[in-house]
Formats: structure tokens, sequence, C-alpha cells
């Protein structure tokens, strides 16, 4: 019998690349597995990883909530609530009571677009979030908002045909999920020097070349606020974004699972695009993603998000509920994570003063971290970096000595790349290069994350390593 090659695999898979979790992450669990011997003789006691928006992680360690624990808890195993009925707050044994009486055991397929009652509490949510309506049957629950995303490209590519408009940096989940379905990417370039804008001129471009090129554009994707940059969309540049996929007929795909990670809310406040839509009274077709992976929850692991149906005929939203159903249904451990999202405790429950101050404790490190590391990164030379107003990330550039670009060209690696391997090896701090999110060519960024606690320390050795790249390759 012949073995089974990767020759004989579907050849979009060989093309799918997701640098989040690609080569550097790799070698950072090799080194993490190295620590673990009495004689490993590395320069560092722990692995950072600053690869990946991934908040509860080991290492990184940000506190989960109490009222979605307590929550999750009571809903895995519903005999608890006689234990800790009077010692858990009185609105957390509600909830879970509420839910359970909807769903049953959450050992149970549920229905295929999410549990219709936490489908109108997220209703409800986008509801009062923009003060415009929303009907729980334009929303389907998914496993992360990246099984959303995937869903939704799946159905608009024609393979070899189709160009998805994607903001370069993007998040990966985007070019890899592309590669996957034999989209074509058409990448327009966000603006560093304006604070990683989104230019229209830039959008336009692209989609003079695709025509010219044959392809035919389909959908815009928006990631607001911005991943890896941080950037927040004012909402002139959103109403301007609206119009453009009006003119050409594009589906609108907004990225939203950052909207609560707001670092200066009062200047760099977030709307949403199902907002400025309704307040355009806009036809255009309109995808908006949520999750709760991100925000304060870091709820990663439990695969949970949504995304809304904004303008989507209900021929349309029959073929998404059939696809859906492939699946069965998004995990119900994420769509009770869903809920907790959706309704936190509200002012006056038993369970508000303590939420309230985790989550500003989160917020306010998150704020922090980001401000402080933002001004350490702009006073190294060869690096600037825009502080971000929102996200979980910085996206510094690179000026790199031409002897540390020729390295990584005899090594056959971008020089970021190198850059970045040097500083996991030596340091023990894992960052994913500029070049797994696309950037102009001659460019150089990486990109970390603000999650990482004893800041000072982590800051202290980026600079240190900054400076010795710079002195090993010629640069100072």
């Amino acid at each position: 019998m012949r073995t089974l090659t990767p020759e004989d695999l579907n050849p979009a898979i060989l093309k799918v690349q997701y640098a989040v979790r690609g080569e550097l992450a790799i070698k950072a669990e090799e080194l993490r597995e190295k620590l673990q011997g009495d004689k490993h003789e590395l320069p560092f006691k722990k692995v950072i990883s600053s690869n990946i928006g991934n908040p509860q992680q080991k290492g990184l360690d940000q506190p989960f909530l109490t009222f979605t624990r307590q929550v999750a808890a009571l809903m895995e195993y519903p005999p608890l609530a006689e234990i800790v009925k009077d010692k858990w707050p009185q609105d957390v044994l509600d909830r879970a009571k509420e839910l359970q009486e909807e769903i049953g055991s959450i050992g149970a397929y549920s229905h295929s677009q999410g549990v219709p009652l936490i489908r109108k509490h997220v209703a409800q949510f986008i509801e009062e979030r923009d003060g415009y309506p929303s009907n729980p049957e334009h929303i389907f629950l998914t496993a992360g908002a990246s099984a959303g995303v995937s869903l939704i490209l799946n159905v608009l590519i024609t393979p070899n045909v189709t160009g998805i408009l994607i903001p370069i940096p993007q998040y990966p989940l985007y070019t890899a999920t592309l590669a996957q379905y034999s989209g074509i990417a058409l990448p327009y370039h966000l603006s560093e020097s304006e604070g990683w804008s989104t230019s229209l001129h830039e959008i336009e471009g692209a989609l003079a070349t695709a025509r010219k090129d044959g392809v035919v554009p389909r959908a815009l994707v928006v990631i607001n606020p911005g991943n890896p940059t941080g950037a927040i969309l004012d909402k002139n540049t959103m109403k301007e974004l609206v119009r453009l996929c009006e003119e050409h007929s594009l589906v609108l795909l907004a990225d939203e699972v950052y909207q609560a990670n707001l670092h200066r809310p009062d200047t760099h406040p977030f709307h949403s695009f199902k907002e400025v839509v309704r307040e355009l009274g806009s036809p255009v077709p309109l995808f908006s993603f949520h999750s709760i992976s991100k925000g304060v929850k870091g709820e990663c692991g439990r695969r949970g998000g949504y995304f809304e149906c904004t303008n989507i005929p209900d021929d349309v939203r029959a073929l998404l509920y059939k696809m859906a159903s492939v699946s069965l249904c998004p995990p119900l451990s994420g769509q009770v994570g869903v809920d907790c999202l959706v309704r936190p405790p509200r002012p006056g429950a038993p369970s508000y003063a303590l939420w309230k101050r985790e989550t500003d404790t989160i917020h306010g490190a998150l704020r922090h971290r980001t401000q402080l590391m933002a001004q350490r990164l702009n006073s190294l030379p060869g690096v600037s970096c825009v502080d971000s107003p929102g996200a979980l990330y910085l996206y510094p550039r690179l000026e790199l000595p031409d002897r540390a670009v020729e390295e990584a060209r005899r090594l056959g690696k971008s020089p970021d790349t190198l850059y970045a391997l040097q500083l996991l090896e030596e340091t023990g701090i894992c960052v994913v290069p500029g070049s797994g999110f696309g950037q102009k060519d001659g460019e150089h960024h990486y990109r970390l994350t603000c999650l990482c606690p004893g800041v000072e320390e982590y800051v202290s050795a980026l600079e240190s390593f900054h400076m010795k790249f710079l002195k090993k390759y010629g640069g100072v």
C-alpha cells in the first residue's frame, strides 16, 4: 500500500499559513520543554507568550471573571446549586436556573444557530449598544468569532474567482481562510503615519487592480478595533466605508471582537458598523462578529462568539443555517459564556460590585501596560510604535541594520523573523514577526501583546535585547 503524502491532500491546504501559531510559537514550545530539564543552559527562566491574545494562558494569568465562572460551574454540575445556595450571589443562582430551564443539560446538542434564549439576549445587547432593533433570528452563535468568519468566507467564495478585501496588516485568520477556500486576497494598506488609519483611496486602488486582473471583489473586511494595530475607526470613516460598499456592491465583514478593549474611550470611542449602517439607512449586507475570547473576559478556550446578519435576505440566511447545521451546534459552554458576555451583572445586583472591581482592574492593567510599552519602545533607536488606543497589542516598526537584513536573506528568512527568533532565543519572549501580518516591501515590524504581567521586567528585556541586536549588526 502506498503511504499517504502531502501531495495526496487538498492543494489549498498546503498554502495555508497562520503566523500566530507558526515558526516562532513552535520554537517557543521547544524552549519551554528545555526549561524543564536541570541542565538547559538557556539564558532565561521562562518563556513569555507574547505572540497571541490568550489572556488566561499559563504565564499571563489574567484572572477570570467570577460571575462567568460561577454560572458556568452551575451549568456543568447543577447539583452544585444546593451546596452553594447560601454562599454564592442570588443573581448567579437565578441566571443558572434560567439557562438550565431553557437548555436542559449542556451535554446535549442545541439549536444549530444556538440556544434561542441566548440569541434573544444577544439581540437585546445589540439594541442597547446601538439604539437600533436586532432580530434573534438573524444571530448565529459560533465556536468563537473565527468559526463565524470561516463560515461566511466559505459561502462567499467561488474558488479562484472571488476576491476579498483585507487590511494590511491583518489578522492571519483571513489570509489563512482565504487560502483554505481558494479565495483571492485583495490587500489594502493602512496608514501607519496616521495612526494606522483606513484610506478609501487604498481600497479603491485595490478594487481597480482586482478588476483589471479579472478578479470579482465580493467583500470588504474591516477589523475594528484593529488587530494587530489597535486602531479605532472614527464614525465619518465608517460612513465612507459603508458608502463605498454600496457603490461597489460589496458585503461588509466587521470584525469587532475588541470592541470592549478601549484604552482612551473619551477620545477614541467604539461605534459598531450595525449602528452606522442603520443610521445611514444603508442596504449594505453586513456580517458583524463578536467573541468571549477578548475584552476583559479572555475565555478563549470556551470557544464562544456570534455573528449578526444585517440586510441579509431570508434565502441567504437559510443557506447559512444549512451550513451551520452541518456542525450540529456551537459548544454549549461557549454559548453560556456568550450569555454572560451580553448580560453581565447590572448595578444593584449582588454580583455587580465584584464584577465591576474585576473588570476595572483588568482594563486599568491593559491601559497601563499599553501606554508604558509604547513609550519605552518609542525611546529606542530604530523603533517607532503607534500608541494603540484599542485591542490587546502593539505593532512597533523596526529600522534594521543592513547587515541584519543581509543575514536574514542568507538564512532564507524575513528580517523581522530573524529579529523575533533571536529575541526568543535570548530572552524567552515570543512575538510574531510583521511578515506574518503583511507589510509594505522593505518594512519590518513585530506584534506583541499587552497581556504580560511584570511589565517593567518584560520591557527592560525588550530594550536590552534591541540594543544588543543593533550592536551585533552595526546599527549603533
